[in-house]
């Protein structure tokens, strides 16, 4: 198959896994959004963190538009005006979750995801630069993985979004 360009939505089985993933993130963070906005819990928890705010407007548009750009063609001006949109969004989602803080008030091993997408977001654009295609999408590729674990690591239990889900 060839991986520079998928027609419609024939996607390798590896990309149709990454997107599987980040539309179930997407849907359970809007389903935890949903219930926190209608228990007052978003209200309470966003009144006092700009961070948060901050962090929710990047990621919540980030998950469809990464999925989107990951099936549909590759290459031309849309993809690449997408793709700078999504790198944008990434950027400021990772760049925000410094300023949110766990239970202890410290960083915890998920920001480690976000030093690893200030790192490969500027690579993935250099080798798409570069005309290293399939380097850049495997870069992005995997970036979009990292987002979609990191949303699904924030709905268990203990965490903010897992309270605004499940309470």
């Amino acid at each position: 198959m060839n991986d520079v360009a998928h027609p419609g939505f024939l996607l390798p089985a590896r990309d149709r896994l990454i997107v599987t993933l980040g539309v179930i993130a997407g849907g359970a963070i809007l389903l935890a959004f949903a219930h926190g906005l209608a228990s007052g819990a978003v209200a309470r928890s966003s009144m006092r963190n700009l961070w948060l705010v901050i962090h929710l407007v990047a990621v919540l548009p980030a998950l469809p538009l990464g999925a989107y750009v990951l099936v549909r063609h590759k290459g031309d001006a849309l993809h690449r005006l997408l793709g700078k949109l999504w790198a944008v969004l990434m950027l400021v989602a990772a760049l925000s979750s410094f300023g949110l803080r766990g239970m202890t008030g410290s960083l915890s091993p998920i920001h480690l995801l976000s030093v690893v997408v200030l790192v490969m977001i500027p690579r993935g654009i250099l080798l798409a630069r570069r005309h290293r295609i399939e380097a850049h999408r495997r870069v992005m590729s995997l970036t979009y993985l990292g987002l979609a674990v990191a949303g699904l690591f924030t709905l268990l239990p203990g965490r903010l979004l897992g309270s605004w889900l499940f309470t």
